[in-house]
């Protein structure tokens, strides 16, 4: 009896707490989400030396962001740094750091505890693609991608999460990928990292949760092909579904992301379809649809650059 009691009291407050939820999710499609200030907050951002990594950096100079720049490449990186300057930031810290190295990114993160302080917000942003037949790529290129992608993910976590769980502040950005959602033809290992990147971050998004750890917020971000050379080459066979993604319209919808919490963030919302076609599609159906929308031919044109974005 006492447990039929239980059941039906558990049952009731799901039952409330969902029509909460549910309200409170149809309002903000009504009333935008309140946008909450970053000035002052330290922000790192990985692959901060070109492409969406440095356009990421500029907005959160105009929001009077500190910001901490990591990138192999050193020039690109002091580049970024002198625009963020430009742009309104008054600290800003460029690092050399190759991501694809655990002991590289444990250095260089103790190095900006001292010298800068705790990492408020991370946006785990470093890149690269092969764009090979899996069995045409060599093992230190899939490894690499591995290290990169996702392994980074792991130790930069692992050096700034304890600061911001001790203060139950921050906000942990995964740049995965439409490609960290749905196997794409000649992109195994990246499709592999950015799987693995995706599902990392979801995992410590239900740690959090569960910890009630409701001042650390996490944002998983899976964009379409995005125009900043990285994937040079490839193609869209229906732009008016999937279009190549202009670099300053990904910024905006990843900062405005975290600006308002957004746990799930897809690029375009059509990425969302496509998930739920998966779902439940037989497979024969799914291939075609796939085939229909240019799915296998996507990197047929592939000629990118190896190098991180």
């Amino acid at each position: 009896m006492a447990s039929s009691l239980k059941s039906s009291k558990e049952l009731v407050v799901f039952l409330g707490k969902s029509m909460i939820a549910f309200l409170e999710s149809l309002i903000f499609t009504i009333i935008p989400k309140p946008r909450k200030n970053v000035a002052g907050e330290i922000v790192l951002i990985t692959g901060a030396g070109s492409g969406l990594g440095r356009l990421l950096a500029l907005r959160f100079a105009c929001l009077g962001s500190v910001l901490v720049l990591w990138d192999i490449n050193k020039e690109g990186n002091e580049e970024t740094c002198r625009m963020a300057r430009e742009a309104g930031a008054t600290r800003v810290y460029a690092y050399t750091c190759d991501c694809s190295q655990k002991e590289n990114i444990y250095r260089v993160a103790e190095q900006v505890k001292k010298e800068v302080g705790d990492v408020s917000i991370l946006i785990n942003n470093a890149g690269i693609v092969t764009g090979k037949g899996f069995l045409d790529c060599p093992d230190e290129l899939i490894e690499k991608a591995l290290d990169v992608n996702f392994k980074a993910h792991l130790w930069t976590y692992k050096c700034f999460l304890p600061a911001m769980i001790a203060k139950d502040h921050g906000h942990l950005v995964c740049i995965s990928s439409s490609a960290g959602l749905v196997g794409i033809n000649k992109l195994a290992d990246y499709c592999a990292s950015k799987f693995a990147a995706f599902g990392f971050a979801e995992s410590v998004f239900m740690e959090t949760v569960v910890q009630k750890l409701k001042g650390i917020k996490t944002t998983i971000v899976c964009p379409f092909f995005i125009k900043t050379g990285m994937f040079e080459g490839c193609s869209t066979t229906r732009p008016f579904l999937l279009p190549l993604l202009e670099p300053e319209y990904v910024a905006d919808k990843i900062v405005d992301g975290i600006l308002t919490n957004k746990v799930y963030l897809n690029v375009p919302k059509f990425i969302s379809f496509v998930l739920f076609l998966k779902s439940f599609l037989p497979i024969k159906l799914a291939l075609l649809t796939a085939e229909y929308m240019g799915a296998f031919k996507v990197m047929d044109g592939f000629i990118g650059k190896n190098k991180k974005n």
